[in-house]
């Protein structure tokens, strides 16, 4: 039986699927061509990430799919209800990316509250000739330790990233309209452990105590931080997204930072992907990456090994 992994799979992952029969295909097939190559080369399974979408028009087209795999978390690429009411399996990887994604939220935040994503930018041109002057501009740094950090939506991601605020010292609010309370368990390296109980709280509320906030939602119909979030956060609040595109109203972000209301931003999703705003890329207030954020060399091994057992357990 053989697997399309249109947008890549870990070694891991395709040694898994090859012991337990599998013939697994990595050519990158451009989305309108994917249809024609399941149908062409007898595809029982295609797995995708954020990149390859699979809508009705492909799942009506092929008639031999039995498995749409999403290597992550999010399903908006994939039509799931339709592929499940033709009878074929949608599977993913809730877990497997949470401590990643967590870890790239952290790197924004120190990134934006010691200006980092900017003196990188502006070291190599003027390092050399105006180094007390890049000194002066970026000496008012924040320490996150003693902040209140936002989580909206304390699913897997959202506890990975509280767990990792409560190791810093921070203080930790969420709100989640599905998870009115959940006990976060802070493990250490020589097997002790702390837990703590985070009560869901208001998005209003949570806008307006955060020192920081983190986004951890699927993509949504609306913007969850508009114009009137905005207005009702503290000023000088830090804000990171690395959830979904679409969440953020990032017209409204711009004129935010550029008015000091929001002291930084740290996006690793976009309203247009692939294609970015060019008002985002050049705001030297946002630390910026290109949706990378299950993008490590261990959660792409769990991700693989993870879509390997549970097509073997479907179709072995």
């Amino acid at each position: 039986m053989k697997v399309l992994a249109n947008d890549g799979i870990s070694k891991s992952g395709i040694l898994a699927l090859e012991k337990g029969g599998f013939e697994v295909i990595t050519t990158k097939v451009a989305q309108e061509q994917v249809a024609n190559f399941v149908n062409e080369n007898n595809v029982s399974v295609v797995l995708v990430r954020s990149a390859t979408k699979v809508r009705k028009d492909i799942i009506d087209a092929c008639p031999g799919l039995k498995i749409i795999g999403r290597g992550g978390v999010g399903m908006d690429n994939i039509d799931v209800d339709y592929a499940k009411s033709k009878g074929i399996h949608v599977i993913n990887t809730p877990a497997s990316s949470s401590e990643s994604v967590a870890e790239l939220v952290f790197a924004h935040l120190f990134s934006g509250v010691r200006f980092l994503h900017d003196s990188n930018r502006n070291m190599p041109l003027e390092g050399d000739t105006n180094f007390e002057g890049l000194k002066k501009a970026y000496a008012n740094g924040i320490e996150l330790r003693g902040k209140t950090l936002g989580v909206v939506g304390i699913g897997r991601i959202g506890q990975a990233t509280a767990k990792m605020a409560l190791g810093l010292g921070m203080k930790v609010i969420a709100a989640d309209m599905f998870i009115p309370q959940v006990d976060v368990k802070v493990e250490f390296f020589d097997g002790q452990s702390i837990t703590t109980t985070i009560v869901s709280q208001s998005l209003e509320s949570l806008f307006k105590e955060s020192d920081f906030i983190t986004l951890h939602v699927p993509a949504q119909d609306g913007y969850i931080i508009g114009e009137k979030e905005l207005a009702i956060m503290k000023d000088g609040v830090g804000i990171v997204n690395c959830a979904r595109g679409g969440v953020i109203d990032e017209v409204a972000l711009v004129k935010a930072l550029d008015s000091g209301k929001v002291l930084f931003a740290g996006l690793d999703v976009f309203e247009n992907e692939p294609t970015p705003e060019m008002t985002i890329l050049m705001n030297h207030k946002i630390s910026l990456t290109p949706h990378i954020g299950a993008a490590t060399g261990e959660a792409q091994d769990r991700i693989g090994t993870e879509l390997a057992a549970q097509i073997i357990s479907i179709l072995g």
